[in-house]
């Protein structure tokens, strides 16, 4: 992710109070427009954008609360650095999982937007979930998905929903199923994993950064055919 330039003395050229107006009562589109420009106003930009932060900490984790940790993230402050390891060490989602699977390493590289290993360790926690079976063979049957616990998956969706600004995600990828009528020729094109007949192939074909389509990430396997993904997003999951 690139680095912002970020000054410890405030610019002028940026209207502080109106910024912070936009993050707290505008649409989710302007909030993200203005994270960054907060953060370029220097000390007093990252402390409204920490304090907005901790009095979200309670609420449900949103693609404006991961916008404003990444940001945070990238800044070279012992205050800051602080702040983070007091109130948000382990990243802005809560893990949720029935098994006690630990994906605080899923959540550093999302953080960090380092989807390329964080599709590698979604697809690893998918098949450690799935059972002995896959866990072996480190990739999954689509009759394997439902052994996949509720609580588990929302976890990882939630994951890559917020530190994507709500861009990649099983979710994402099921609505835009949904839109075409499930019709796989029209979606996977349109989320960048055909073009026209030639399959995009791993890894260079595929765009690890925001500017990829839309539910482009996380990938699944679709050598085998399209029923392990079609599981994936007929899950049990997306009906809580």
């Amino acid at each position: 992710m690139t680095e912002p330039q970020i000054n410890s003395t405030k610019n002028p050229s940026l209207n502080i109070d109106e910024l912070q107006s936009q993050l707290e009562s505008g649409s989710e589109k302007k909030q993200l427009q203005v994270i960054p420009n907060l953060a370029e106003t220097g000390d007093e930009g990252l402390e409204i954008l920490m304090e907005f932060l901790q009095n979200k900490k309670s609420d449900s984790p949103t693609i404006v609360q991961g916008k404003i940790y990444q940001v945070l993230l990238q800044v070279k402050s012992s205050k800051i650095d602080e702040f983070i390891q007091k109130n948000f060490p382990l990243g802005v989602v809560p893990i949720k999982s029935e098994y006690n699977i630990d994906y605080n390493h899923l959540q550093i590289k999302l953080a960090h937007q380092d989807f390329l290993e964080a599709d590698k360790l979604t697809m690893q926690k998918l098949c450690e979930l799935a059972g002995e079976g896959s866990r072996k063979r480190k990739w999954l049957y689509f009759s394997e998905v439902d052994n996949i616990p509720i609580p588990d998956m929302q976890t990882i969706n939630t994951l890559w929903l917020v530190y994507s600004e709500g861009k990649f995600g099983y979710s994402v990828q099921r609505e835009m199923w949904l839109a075409v009528g499930k019709n796989w020729d029209k979606l996977l094109p349109k989320i960048g994993w055909k073009n026209g007949n030639s399959w995009s192939r791993y890894p260079n074909d595929f765009t690890w950064n925001l500017t990829a389509p839309k539910g482009h990430l996380p990938l699944a396997n679709l050598l085998r055919g399209v029923r392990m993904f079609t599981s994936i997003l007929s899950h049990p999951a997306w009906s809580k």
